[in-house]
């Protein structure tokens, strides 16, 4: 799997663009995690957890480095700002960028009282906000402080949003902040409910800035219960769980909602949780509405 055009350039050009989720590497073995990546179709770049959920996982920027390298492919390290402190995170920026990865995205990250290690602290020297100015600067050769670098990044940089946000103008808002930070893009969370989505888009796409939607397929009646109790800003409404448990697969279903929006958006970002064969079907489905 070759991607001889960067994600920068295919943002620029308008093309629409297909993020999928690795997952974090738990552990040190990364043959099971390449195998299984080498498998996606006409993806463009593959988004790697930093540590999700407060769990012990491979350095990100690590992992996706050796991905890249040995797939071929764009990678999107995610970067929280709860493991680092201001001076950390700037030399693992560098370090990034020396290592081949050209895109990044930023996010708070998950507190440590998610995970399993008592006593551990976050660090939050600064919030997302700041951590997209900060990885600006080093894209015009200037640190924290404003203080010329030698040399300077090219990131592309990444931000999160949420489509079925309680407060829909808070959210926009929000996004209109990143990308005066210096966002590049948005990868959003899954969203089911078409009217609410229908008013994201309407907001979000006069901001300028390419939206690669969240797609998450319903798998079965059990996610259902898990995003509806746990997963904040994502819901999934009646009028959907009624049409699953009358026999409409989650994926059929995926499917409407991409028909529905593909030409308000740039791009869709897959949560695929592993499917690769659910992943390739989805984009092998959106490449032909095109």
């Amino acid at each position: 799997m070759k991607n001889a055009v960067d994600l920068k350039s295919k943002l620029a050009t308008g093309d629409f663009i297909y993020t999928t989720e690795l997952g974090a590497i738990d552990g040190t073995l990364l043959e099971d995690r390449l195998t299984l990546a080498q498998d996606y179709e006409g993806l463009d770049a593959i988004n790697v957890h930093d540590c999700p959920n407060a769990n012990l996982r491979m350095n990100s920027v690590m992992a996706a480095s050796i991905l890249k390298q040995q797939l071929g492919i764009e990678t999107i390290p995610h970067f929280t700002c709860r493991d680092r402190s201001l001076l950390g995170t700037q030399a693992d920026l560098l370090g990034a960028h020396a290592l081949g990865i050209r895109g990044i995205l930023a996010t708070t990250g998950d507190a440590p009282n998610h995970g399993p290690y008592k006593g551990s602290k976050g660090v939050y020297n600064y919030n997302s906000f700041e951590l997209i100015k900060l990885i600006n600067n080093l894209n015009s050769g200037k640190d924290a402080n404003e203080i010329e670098i030698k040399g300077c990044t090219d990131f592309t940089i990444a931000a999160t949003a949420t489509p079925g946000a309680t407060n829909l103008t808070v959210e926009i808002e929000r996004m209109k902040r990143k990308i005066e930070m210096g966002a590049d893009f948005f990868q959003t969370q899954p969203i089911y409910d078409v009217a609410k989505a229908r008013e994201f888009l309407a907001e979000a796409k006069m901001l300028g800035k390419p939206i690669l939607l969240g797609v998450m397929p319903l798998i079965n009646l059990k996610l259902v219960k898990f995003i509806n109790n746990k997963m904040a800003g994502v819901t999934v409404p009646d009028e959907i769980i009624k049409q699953m448990e009358e026999g409409k697969s989650g994926l059929e279903i995926a499917f409407e909602f991409i028909t529905e929006f593909f030409r308000e958006i740039q791009g869709i970002h897959i949560y695929g949780m592993g499917d690769v064969q659910m992943t390739n079907k989805i984009i092998a489905f959106a490449k032909n509405l095109r």
